[in-house]
């Protein structure tokens, strides 16, 4: 997001106040309470790749964050193309994707290698997927 504010949105000064606690444009900022060792529902948006990828509107994510996106930002970032596909119980940002990419799926929380079913968290599965489409429909190298 740091990224997308400063070459995408102009600004240039965009920082992580969890690196640059001064900075005078957080992007990133301290969320209002820890999220450390918790697990929270995520209310998935319709529409998005997170909710195709999901299958489901509310799954439970673990945390281990203390910062987020600050929300002084979320429509400027919307106006360059950033959506929330994600949000937690208060409205929270949880989830953001960049639909002209690939695949640019961005989350507060970490996904689990696997889930409980033993299949891969549907973040890391449409990662894959993306990933195998973008080689299977490369062109072929030249020499």
């Amino acid at each position: 997001m740091i990224e997308i504010a400063r070459n995408v949105l102009g600004i240039e000064d965009a920082d992580h106040a969890e690196t640059n606690p001064g900075a005078k444009r957080p992007v990133i900022a301290p969320l209002v309470c820890s999220l450390v060792g918790q697990e929270q529902p995520v209310e998935i948006q319709s529409g998005t790749r997170a909710a195709t990828l999901y299958r489901t509107t509310t799954p439970t994510e673990p945390y281990y964050c203390n910062y987020g996106l600050n929300p002084a930002y979320e429509t400027q970032l919307a106006g360059a193309g950033v959506v929330v596909s994600g949000r937690g119980p208060r409205g929270e940002v949880r989830i953001i994707e960049l639909p002209s990419h690939p695949f640019f799926i961005g989350t507060l929380f970490v996904p689990r290698p696997c889930l409980a079913d033993g299949n891969p968290h549907p973040i890391y599965a449409g990662m894959i997927e993306a990933v195998t489409i973008s080689i299977l429909t490369a062109p072929p190298a030249t020499p």
